[in-house]
């Protein structure tokens, strides 16, 4: 079978290797598409501090069961399925504590070992997802972001009933968007400073979409929201301006969820969240129960998928995926790896 293999820094290798064979709990995954995320640019451009080369990436993947082990008796060639990328220790504090997604020796399939960016790959049936037959492959490979926003939202307290603010209309600022709203957030509005991205929000039913290098974040939060602000503001870009803006215009007694991946440490006052008494929190991945729920959004009708996949490429051009990001200029959203 063909295996991509990230050699180094902006460089893929195809290899021929041997397909894998199941164990008596293991499934065989057929890849069919796999997503490329904002950690896999980071590797590409050699930033990700956590990947060593070669790597095989493809950690957000739709596909079909090729082959189960002979302990696997709930699953059956032909079946859609993705699967939880994380592989854990289960012997740690987290892990015997509920937290096994933040795993004190936590590796993720696409970074720290082996990635599904080949035409088998195979999984302990523990980390895989059964899909609803009808559920289009690009959005099978859209479960494991949309379960990255579902589980960002509860530990913002959950969001059914409340004003939500998501700072960064990106892939995941967008999906964080569109999860808030279908699970019941009574307003949401979506910031950027890009056009096309705010156009890309609205398009997925996000119609209080901002663009703060045109209107100041506070007076948008006045006209929309009124006096008692946002109940809940999400940080989905990862640099210290949308930092700053969460904590200057968050209403007081308000929470604030980090979601966005920092590269340079932000500089934040801790005294206007401490004088504010703001909820300052932190959100990492995922557990089952928000792949369940991700799945069950999706399969509702609840998420405007259709628009999110900007760019496609075959497997064998798995490089040109990365150069069309680079020379976009920031205009795409979902960039799919398509393998049949």
């Amino acid at each position: 079978m063909k295996q991509a293999v990230m050699t180094a820094p902006g460089q893929i290798e195809f290899r021929d290797v041997p397909a894998p064979t199941p164990n008596d709990d293991e499934v065989i995954l057929a890849t069919k598409r796999i997503g490329v995320c904002g950690s896999d640019i980071h590797v590409y451009h050699g930033l990700h501090p956590y990947t060593g080369y070669p790597v095989v990436q493809g950690h957000e993947v739709g596909g079909v069961v090729h082959a189960v082990g002979k302990n696997v008796t709930d699953l059956k060639p032909g079946d859609k399925i993705t699967f939880m990328p994380q592989v854990v220790c289960g012997k740690c504090y987290p892990c015997t504590h509920g937290m096994y997604h933040i795993c004190e020796s936590l590796k993720v399939m696409g970074f720290q070992t082996g990635g599904a960016g080949q035409e088998y790959f195979a999984l302990p049936r523990e980390n895989v997802l059964k899909l609803p037959d009808d559920m289009p492959l690009d959005y099978a490979a859209m479960i494991e972001p949309i379960a990255v926003t579902v589980h960002a939202l509860a530990r913002g307290g959950g969001v059914e009933g409340k004003r939500v603010i998501v700072l960064g209309a990106g892939p995941i600022g967008n999906l964080t968007a569109q999860a808030a709203k279908a699970l019941g957030a009574s307003a949401v509005m979506i910031t950027d400073i890009s056009p096309y991205k705010l156009e890309k929000a609205r398009r997925c039913g996000i119609d209080l979409a901002v663009n703060t290098a045109q209107e100041n974040l506070g007076d948008a939060i006045a006209k929309h929201f009124g006096p008692e602000k946002a109940d809940v503001i999400l940080e989905c870009v990862g640099v210290e301006a949308t930092m700053t803006d969460a904590v200057n215009y968050a209403r007081k007694g308000s929470t604030i969820v980090v979601v966005g991946v920092f590269g340079k440490k932000p500089t934040v006052d801790l005294g206007l969240v401490q004088d504010r008494e703001l909820t300052l929190t932190g959100t990492l991945m995922y557990q089952k129960v928000d792949y369940e729920k991700a799945i069950e959004l999706v399969a509702s009708g609840k998420m405007a998928l259709g628009e999110m996949v900007t760019h496609r490429f075959p497997f064998e051009r798995y490089l040109d995926a990365y150069h069309a990001i680079e020379n976009s200029k920031g205009e795409y959203l979902k960039v799919m790896i398509d393998l049949g």
